[in-house]
């Protein structure tokens, strides 16, 4: 199967970075937050309905509730459950799987300390981990990055069992982070707002890291409830003890996104190989093979 061709970043893509630099991003995103969760029926109808125009493919008869106007908000209905067995788990226990349905970014091994943002564009492990010594726990391992479209399925599940060892609240900017965006600001993702959650697992270390962006106005898990926004943005990263020693079994739901958003998997050296055939702008499926032990 052929991979497509990762594009370089062009004018347009470095238009529409300098046009975030001027956005107010914190007020926009706190205005949506609160929008997506109005329960207000025209204002809720209204989001469903036009939403639903700007994306015709998304398949309703997947999630639990298929009715798009039984939700009681927008954000409920974009952070809506699958029916049970409609995203089932590659292989086996050993088999780390994709933890969301969305768009590989990049893919790779950690070298140095560093991940591929886009061509030419690498950022540190350390600065997007919020923590140098929890990078090395990564080096030579391999790593996936996984934007997640408006239409896409928006919880996100555990690609491996494990037990949390460790919550970070990282505060940042809030810029989009599509391909678009990935391609034109340097160290995107070491920029904007995200969650950091490590685990133990039998392959080794793993961390998940959920980034947010434009509009993002919520990232929750279910440990922790609601991570972002906290009561004040900005300030210093801090860390969650809420949920500390958990144990998660492969495939259980970890948290949610409200809109678009990035999320960036890492493990620790070992005898976890990339499977073969993918590549920037793959397509991925919940519950996909991403890596095999062996």
């Amino acid at each position: 199967m052929s991979v497509p061709v990762e594009q370089e970043a062009g004018a347009s893509d470095r238009a529409f970075a300098l046009l975030q630099d001027v956005l107010p991003q914190q007020v926009l995103s706190k205005w949506m937050h609160r929008v997506a969760r109005s329960t207000v029926p025209a204002l809720r109808t209204g989001f469903i309905r036009a939403f639903l125009r700007a994306y015709p493919t998304i398949d309703l008869a997947e999630a639990a509730q298929p009715d798009p106007y039984a939700y009681p908000s927008f954000n409920a209905f974009f952070t809506r459950s699958l029916r049970p067995g409609v995203r089932p788990l590659a292989g086996g226990d050993d088999v780390l799987v994709s933890p969301v349905d969305g768009t590989l970014s990049q893919l790779g091994t950690l070298r140095d300390g560093e991940l591929l943002q886009a061509k030419g564009i690498r950022y540190s492990a350390g600065a997007l981990l919020a923590d140098e010594s929890a990078a090395a726990r990564y080096e030579g391992g391999p790593y996936a990055c996984i934007y997640l479209a408006p239409y896409d399925y928006h919880r996100i599940h555990m690609p491996l069992a494990g037990q949390l060892r460790a919550t970070r609240y990282v505060p940042g900017a809030l810029y989009s982070v599509n391909a678009s965006t990935s391609r034109a600001v340097p160290n995107l993702y070491t920029r904007n707002e995200r969650v950091v959650c490590e685990f133990d697992t039998d392959a080794g270390p793993l961390a998940l890291v959920l980034v947010g962006a434009l509009f993002v106005g919520s990232i929750e898990t279910v440990h922790a409830g609601e991570i972002n926004p906290p009561p004040v943005r900005g300030g210093a990263m801090r860390s969650i003890d809420t949920g500390l020693g958990t144990r998660f079994a492969r495939g259980d739901e970890l948290g949610r996104f409200n809109m678009g958003s990035t999320v960036i998997v890492l493990a620790g050296r070992g005898d976890l190989r990339l499977v073969d055939g993918l590549g920037p702008c793959s397509r991925l499926r919940l519950g996909q093979a991403l890596a095999r032990r062996g």
